[in-house]
């Protein structure tokens, strides 16, 4: 559980340097910043699989590794539609003028 508390910490804190440099892009650094963005949030969602890999076959209760194992799914599929809407940002703007 505390690997799995570990990198969910390390997830949200790659999430939250994206948000912030969101507030930062331009057109001048478009292109490397919405890179750096676009591999923070891709570690996020490694690190919410890698919560979940810890799980596998770990004597706990069952009812803690449910509710656990439930709300990283959720926190997991956000964050993929996060990497989905980052990743559709990056390819409208990249192709205007």
């Amino acid at each position: 559980m505390a690997d799995c508390v570990e990198v969910i910490g390390d997830s949200v804190d790659e999430l939250r340097q994206s948000i912030e440099e969101l507030g930062h892009i331009s057109r001048s650094n478009f292109a490397l910043t919405m890179s750096d963005i676009q591999t923070w949030v891709s570690a996020a969602l490694t690190d919410e699989d890698t919560c979940m890999d810890g799980f596998a076959g770990k004597s706990m209760n069952g009812n803690v590794k449910t509710m656990v194992r439930k709300r990283i799914v959720k926190i997991a599929h956000l964050t993929s539609n996060a990497l989905a809407l980052v990743n559709n940002y990056a390819s409208t703007q990249s192709n205007l003028p």
